[in-house]
């Protein structure tokens, strides 16, 4: 059975993908979810308990917050870097993290 690390986050899409990848294409499902300070401990417990209950044959959360803010969210705020000259670029900035870390993971 070919194996397949998915980033999860436990919203519609990556459960559907979830499915799709073990039940309709027969992959060996390995949920992930990068955890750059998004979520509390109770959305993360059933985040984690929702993607067991779907069957993946691995659930694992990667904190990487210290990172996050280390390597990215710092260097935006001292340049003041600004989407459309309006509001803090954080959000797209953290899935170049997301990819290295499930990259590394895998």
């Amino acid at each position: 059975m070919k194996k397949i690390v998915l980033a999860y986050s436990g919203g519609l899409d990556t459960t559907f993908c979830a499915l799709h990848l073990s039940k309709e294409l027969g992959y060996e499902v390995h949920a992930v979810l990068v955890n750059t300070g998004g979520f509390s401990e109770e959305e993360l417990t059933d985040i984690e308990e929702r993607a067991k209950s779907l069957g993946v044959a691995s659930f694992k959360i990667l904190h990487v917050m210290d990172t996050y803010y280390n390597e990215v969210i710092k260097y935006l705020v001292f340049g003041n870097v600004l989407k459309n000259q309006t509001y803090p670029l954080s959000v797209s900035a953290e899935r170049i993290l997301q990819a290295k870390s499930l990259a590394e993971y895998a």
